[in-house]
């Protein structure tokens, strides 16, 4: 167990290592990375510890490798991370994302179809109490923690409720990180994530399955653009 934990611990160093490299713009996009063994003497490390930070960073979309050419830099995430954040928390938190795309904009769907009017009323007071959030430049994690649970409460399928609840503690890091991201930005990021919150409203709204579904898979998918930039 010690052993398995202390090989992870060295893979999270030069995770955070590479990344910290790719942020600072010390490496920048397009930029070829050193070799495996090259990256294992910097590091002092082995290369399979190396191999394992870059199998993350290329599952994360930050770098890719081309056949015959070696291994490049794709993305820079936004520079603003590491005020907020462990960075080797960050594939979690992207993997976070990824569940909640697939699950989230699943129930969207089935609420434009199931809800009932309380069901309408508790999301549209949810999106209300974002708003408000956003017009006192609070952070707002709890609202909208609240906005998506009210809408898989909405779906009237209890397994979406469970499942939000489950992971709910990884749900709020996300959100943590990203609302300070956006408390950092011009208040007009603020108002564009506050309106994608709208557009799955007005889509359940208007009992929409295909649009909720878009408008909530959008949302997510923007919210992913930004933490993990273009």
């Amino acid at each position: 167990m010690n052993t398995t934990r202390a090989a992870k611990g060295l893979v999270d160093q030069v995770y955070k290592g590479l990344l910290e490299l790719i942020i600072q713009g010390d490496l920048k996009e397009g930029d070829k990375l050193s070799t495996e063994q090259t990256l294992a003497e910097q590091f002092k490390t082995s290369r399979p510890t190396v191999r394992e930070a870059l199998s993350r960073l290329r599952s994360d979309g930050i770098i890719a490798s081309r056949q015959g050419a070696g291994t490049f830099v794709t993305r820079r995430p936004d520079p603003d991370l590491p005020r907020f954040m462990p960075l080797e928390s960050l594939s979690d938190v992207r993997r976070c994302l990824e569940f909640r795309i697939v699950v989230e904009s699943g129930a969207a769907a089935l609420a434009a179809v199931m809800a009932d009017e309380a069901d309408l009323a508790r999301i549209q007071e949810a999106l209300r109490r974002l708003e408000q959030a956003v017009a006192t430049s609070a952070l707002g994690v709890d609202e909208d923690f609240g906005f998506h649970l009210a809408v898989a409460h909405a779906s009237k399928n209890q397994f979406f409720v469970s499942v939000l609840a489950s992971i709910e503690q990884h749900m709020e890091f996300g959100m943590n990180l990203m609302r300070n991201l956006s408390l950092s930005k011009s208040t007009e990021r603020l108002h564009r994530v506050q309106a994608e919150h709208g557009d799955v409203v007005q889509a359940i709204l208007a009992r929409d399955p295909v649009a909720a579904e878009a408008a909530m898979r959008r949302h997510l998918e923007e919210t992913r653009l930004r933490m993990f930039g273009s």
